[in-house]
Parts: C-alpha cells; structure tokens; sequence
C-alpha cells in the first residue's frame, strides 16, 4: 500500500497503543484470584496466551517493517529547497530552534543591566553586552524565516510524498 510518512507515523503510533494494550491486558487477564470455596471457573478472565503471543508477534513484525520503511524514506527523500534529505532535516530543525532560543535571550538583552551582588551594597556593577544588537536581531529573524519554512518545507513533504508500504 503506498502511505505518506505523517500516515505512517500514525500507523506506528496505532500499533505502539495496540501493543501496550494487548501487555496490560495480558498483565491483567493471565493470573486471577479466587477465594477458598469460590467457583475458580466463575472469576477466571478471558485469556488466551497463545492468541496474544502470536499478536504481539505480528505487532513487533509489523512495527519493525514500518519502521525501517520509514528510514528508508527519511535517508533517501530530498528536500530539494534546503538540498537535505529528510532524517538531515530532522537534525537540522532542531539545530534552528536551538540557534533561535540563544538569539532571542541574545536580543531580548539590555545594552547596560544594573546587577546585584551580595559582596558590597556600595558597588554598583553594570553587565553589558559585547555584540551588536542589531546584528542579533537581524540573525534572529533570519533564523526564524529559516526554521519555518525547513519545518513547512518538511510537513509538505511528510503529507504529500507517497512510499511503499508492505506490511
């Protein structure tokens, strides 16, 4: 079947929930209490160890198949306009959104700031910056422009680019 990487992904999240589903029931359902002279046949829980196994098993294969399509497509797939493939931009957004947190404590600074400090009350200190605020600003909007558009850049691709699926 041919699915976008976003339909994958659901498909493996749906899976991972099965998975967890089927263990915490399997939890529940494959030991039971019963008390002295209570009917044992008349508490037991419905569970059947080999129908679980054999669909935990089947999960498993099915996560794994899923998953390495997945990398397939995310090593093998261009984003042409950032001349990356996918799993590179899924390095380098984040690299964006890093640069972008220190830009905007950057820029956010004061030229001057009075600090405290606990050794003499008589002294005043001033913390100054020792770069161009203009130029922090500037980088920090062109950081920004760039994370949008890799992050659209890449959404368009996770929602529009098909691959083969076989599981």
């Amino acid at each position: 079947m041919k699915v976008t990487s976003a339909q994958a992904n659901k498909l493996f999240r749906k899976l991972n929930e099965e998975y967890a589903s089927l263990l915490l029931n399997e939890r529940d359902s494959s030991t039971f209490l019963a008390s002295v002279g209570e009917d044992a046949e008349s508490v037991r829980p419905d569970y059947d160890y080999k129908a679980v196994r054999d669909r935990l098993n089947e999960i498993e294969e099915q996560l794994r198949k899923l998953k390495h399509a997945l990398n397939l497509f995310n090593s093998s797939t261009r984003i042409e306009e950032f001349d990356m493939t996918i799993d590179e931009m899924l390095v380098y957004i984040p690299q964006l959104t890093k640069r972008k947190a220190k830009l905007q404590t950057m820029k956010n600074r004061l030229p001057k700031a009075r600090c405290s400090t606990n050794f003499n009350k008589n002294i005043i200190d001033y913390e100054y910056i020792n770069y161009s605020l203009d130029e922090v600003r500037e980088d920090f909007e062109k950081v920004s422009d760039e994370l949008a558009r890799a992050q659209i850049a890449l959404d368009t691709a996770n929602n529009s680019i098909e691959f083969e699926l076989d599981i």
